[in-house]
């Protein structure tokens, strides 16, 4: 555990942890503001990010439902697609809300990552993805998102039914801020812009490769 702190323009380094301690995902991220409980970072579209791949080269998306937690995955270089992103990460709360923005900087809707907190290190921010997310409209209507893969992830082992039940009242709990029009989902930081002077966040050098399998064993990387 760490009491790091961020000052804004500084890189934090978010890591997804899968329950068997390995990691999964690493994002580099662009501190805004952060009293040391809460961290706003900003990804932007095109950031270099650490992603996976099923080990038999496949996304996770084309492979059948009762697959998906089952086949081992292997780290990939990738990139933060489509959206850019802006994001509330509190130590405490499991979930993070993301603010998406299209290509022209104009805000579309907030996206819920369902999440296990895991704490601060002094580079970043550890969680596990909680695969149930909230998906959150502009006019304040909320639906769940990946329903049917947080089953699956169960049966598989990848949740507890006891984080199930915790990520699902958190979801309930941010669908009723949601419905009341209340932080964060009352419009600030819609009209967020970031600063044009900021490069692209990086992640740490040689990091894909701490990451990847002493074996070899995987596939080329490919593009989402």
């Amino acid at each position: 555990m760490s009491d790091r702190r961020w000052r804004p323009g500084e890189t934090v380094v978010e890591r997804f942890h899968r329950p068997d301690g390995s990691i999964g995902q690493v994002h580099p991220l662009r501190a805004l503001a952060d009293d040391g409980r809460v961290l706003l970072a900003w990804i932007p579209a095109g950031t270099p990010i650490v992603g996976s791949r099923l080990v038999d080269g496949r996304h996770m998306a084309d492979a059948p439902l009762h697959q998906r937690f089952r086949i081992p995955r292997v780290p990939v270089p990738d990139f933060w697609h489509r959206t850019s992103t802006l994001r509330r990460i509190a130590d405490d709360e499991w979930s993070s809300v993301w603010w998406f923005f299209d290509a022209a900087g104009e805000f579309t809707n907030w996206y819920v990552n369902l999440e296990v907190p895991l704490g601060r290190t002094p580079a970043g921010v550890d969680r596990i993805d909680g695969v149930l997310d909230v998906v959150v409209e502009r006019d304040g209507t909320w639906r769940w998102d990946d329903e049917d893969e947080a089953e699956v992830a169960i049966d598989a082992g990848r949740l507890t039914h006891e984080q199930l039940d915790r990520l699902r009242a958190e979801g309930e709990r941010i669908g009723a801020l949601a419905e009341r029009g209340a932080y964060p989902f009352d419009g600030t930081d819609t009209d967020f812009r970031p600063d044009p002077d900021w490069p692209v966040p990086e992640l740490p050098a040689g990091l894909l490769e701490e990451l990847s399998p002493r074996s070899g064993e995987g596939s080329a990387p490919a593009p989402r």
